[in-house]
């Protein structure tokens, strides 16, 4: 019976003082859930998914309600979870109607042999397996209508330039789980950039880029500019790294930063977890709300 961690991350940018408290308590909760999955002996991929749906179903952030509408006035969302002791993956992206993508992508990886579903792909496949769907109206809140509406009033915005101004949201949410048997769960979630072209896929659902697991190295969970993670491979970079610097998850962040920021000029965020339970987070945004917790603490740590 190993060690048990958990860690999260529920977005990477400059989040504004008046949001600091919303994101702490949000991922205050989501720690909490995914940690009474792990204490009661339960699966990394059962507490990866607790956390993530509970950061779906918190419109504090950009995965499932709340999340960030696109330039056609809908909300897209996309999911991925692998487990690192099979390389079994599962992913959905550009999906509508879905409050949970995260339980979607793991039925993709686990009553199908299928890797990535897209669009009413994934929207019919989440009726086969009867996941919940809900309506547009459902997933939208106001906050993200007037944000929608200020930037159409924009001709010259692009999706790009709100993430190198850093100034607009992009809580991108995740999670990364060692159990007590030793095994690795990485999921991601998330509604995409704000205003972004419809059909516009980004890291979170590309395995490698957003989310990467390996039961004999560790698992990785990414946030930020999605274009840019996925032109590094970032998830499957920093697992890389880690395994190079013989496991250490915190020089393995801070060196896949460095990589980011060398080849793509990009940013964003990076949580990693080791196959010893330890844990590693790096960012180069303002901000980010993050939580963690294993067996060597007495309570989970939630951070801005």
């Amino acid at each position: 019976m190993g060690k048990i961690a958990l860690v999260l991350h529920g977005g990477a940018w400059d989040i504004p003082p008046d949001l600091v408290e919303p994101h702490r308590t949000g991922m205050q909760k989501a720690i909490a859930a995914g940690w009474k999955v792990l204490q009661k002996g339960g699966s990394a991929l059962d507490a990866v998914e607790a956390s993530i749906v509970v950061m779906e179903d918190d419109d504090t952030f950009n995965a499932g309600r709340g999340s960030f509408i696109n330039a056609g006035g809908e909300v897209e969302l996309d999911a991925s979870i692998m487990n690192g002791a099979t390389f079994r993956a599962g992913a959905v992206a550009a999906v509508q109607n879905v409050r949970n993508p995260i339980t979607l992508a793991r039925r993709v990886m686990e009553k199908s042999e299928n890797v990535l579903l897209v669009g009413m792909g994934a929207s019919r496949f989440a009726r086969e397996q009867k996941v919940k769907l809900c309506s547009q109206d459902d997933l939208l809140t106001l906050r993200e209508l007037d944000r929608w509406r200020t930037m159409q009033s924009d001709p010259h915005f692009k999706p790009k330039d709100a993430f190198r101004k850093k100034r607009t949201a992009s809580d991108t949410v995740g999670a990364v789980a060692i159990d007590k048997k030793g095994n690795i769960a990485s999921g991601t979630s998330t509604g995409g950039t704000p205003n972004k072209l419809p059909g516009r896929v980004g890291d979170s659902p590309i395995i490698g880029a957003g989310t990467y697991a390996d039961n004999g190295i560790g698992g990785v969970s990414t946030s930020g500019w999605g274009e840019a993670m996925i032109r590094v491979v970032m998830a499957k970079t920093v697992v890389d790294l880690m395994e190079r610097h013989g496991g250490d998850p915190e020089k393995a962040t801070q060196e896949g930063l460095k990589v980011l920021v060398r080849k793509v000029d990009g940013y964003g965020g990076v949580i990693a977890l080791n196959a010893r339970g330890e844990i590693g987070i790096a960012f180069n945004t303002p901000r980010m709300a993050r939580a963690f917790m294993h067996t060597g603490l007495r309570e989970a740590v939630a951070l801005v």
